[in-house]
């Protein structure tokens, strides 16, 4: 079953920004192009977050003042980087935080040990894996034991790798879900969340979702087949319309058109499937004035309004494939929140907000609390790297 939220008309989406009091102030912290991806740290230990971008570490709040903590390499926006994504970690337990650095798709990925102020020369590099795919990975909690593990494709299968503190210098652990060949590096959808409600960490993909075995070490992980995209990115899991189930949040296709949120339902039996409510449509008509969005390749999530309930920000990746490559590649580079609504009637929707029309996502956008309860998006792609504050 498919149903149509509802969406601001185009010509209203231009200041709903300002008439829902939601507003951002846009930093370009470098236009040039090192990374599909860009996070945060307290790198230096000074009390106020830090930004990474590619080969550098950029001083908060301003982001004026750059470190070089691994060499440096501009890229050309019509070709790819060495680095889709980048997370952030204590790893060796030293109380500074690491960077992770996840390379282009199907390569080996480092982590990179901070200094703790001591110079400012690079920092030691650290072997974390091998065959780390997928374009969009993931940096969850899949096993409950209160640290992060990164969600990826490795060598055909689908899995998750973890690290050990007791012995952070070692490889990290690859946890296999799922090997059947059909997973490659350029492996479009990957995603975490609680769908059964049992408190475990399920693993989503854009062909279906596999929920976590009792026993971790010795259970197999049950398949659920379910079209939920073409190819999509990031998938989200929340619950959208407040009824205790977790959803799903997703593009359909990355290098396209299409966003949806499935409605999580149960039969009397108790089996899960779900409905579709198109927030953005597969097949826009193209025609002036329309509301689309094109490569919808990130996405994360925050509540931007204060609401208590969970919002997400996503937009356009900007020359994916190039300046002739996929649908629109040179549309705006926009970014957009989604504001999660729910009617009187027990119906949920999203509420677009844009933020910004030339700076977009790359292969990952990521939200942050200051600390303020004000938010911040951070997004590094061939455009450079933006940090949108929350005003």
């Amino acid at each position: 079953m498919k149903n149509f939220t509802f969406l601001l008309p185009a010509m209203l989406v231009f200041w709903a920004a300002a008439a829902l009091g939601i507003e951002f102030e846009k930093i370009t912290v470098t236009d040039k192009f090192y990374a599909e991806g860009a996070y945060f740290g307290d790198f230096n230990n000074d009390g106020i977050l830090d930004i990474v971008y590619g080969p550098y570490w950029y001083e908060g709040p301003d982001f004026k003042v750059a470190h070089e903590f691994r060499p440096a390499k501009e890229y050309k926006p019509q070709d790819y980087s060495d680095n889709f994504v980048t997370f952030v970690d204590d790893f060796n337990g030293d109380g500074w935080p690491d960077i992770l650095v996840l390379p282009h798709p199907g390569e080996e990925m480092y982590w990179y040990e901070n200094p703790k102020n001591e110079g400012d020369g690079h920092w030691k590099k650290h072997f974390a894996s091998k065959e780390v795919g997928n374009e969009s990975q993931l940096y969850v909690d899949m096993t409950g034991n209160g640290r992060r593990d990164l969600l990826f494709n490795m060598n055909g299968a689908i899995g998750f790798a973890s690290w050990d503190p007791e012995n952070p210098y070692e490889p990290w652990k690859f946890h296999v879900v799922n090997k059947d060949g059909r997973y490659h590096r350029y492996t479009h959808g990957i995603g975490a969340g609680d769908i059964t409600g049992n408190g475990k960490m399920d693993l989503l993909e854009s062909a279906g979702w596999w929920e976590q075995p009792e026993d971790l070490e010795n259970g197999e992980w049950k398949w659920h087949p379910f079209h939920f995209a073409d190819g999509a990115a990031h998938i989200l899991v929340f619950d959208v319309d407040g009824d205790g189930l977790n959803d799903v949040i997703c593009s359909w296709y990355c290098h396209n058109y299409g966003y949806s949120w499935w409605k999580q339902v149960r039969d009397d039996a108790g089996n899960i499937s779900f409905e579709e409510n198109v927030i953005l449509p597969r097949h826009p008509t193209k025609e002036e004035g329309e509301f689309r969005i094109s490569q919808m390749h990130a996405a994360d999530t925050g509540d931007f309004d204060g609401d208590g309930l969970t919002d997400f920000v996503t937009g356009k990746r900007f020359w994916a494939h190039g300046p002739s490559g996929d649908e629109e590649p040179n549309a705006p580079a926009v970014v957009y929140v989604f504001l999660t609504r729910r009617g009187e009637d027990g119906k949920a929707y999203f509420e677009p907000v844009k933020v910004d029309d030339d700076s977009g996502v790359g292969t990952q956008v990521c939200v942050v609390d200051r600390g303020d309860g004000k938010l911040m998006i951070i997004s590094g792609n061939k455009k450079g790297c933006h940090v949108f504050i929350q005003k």
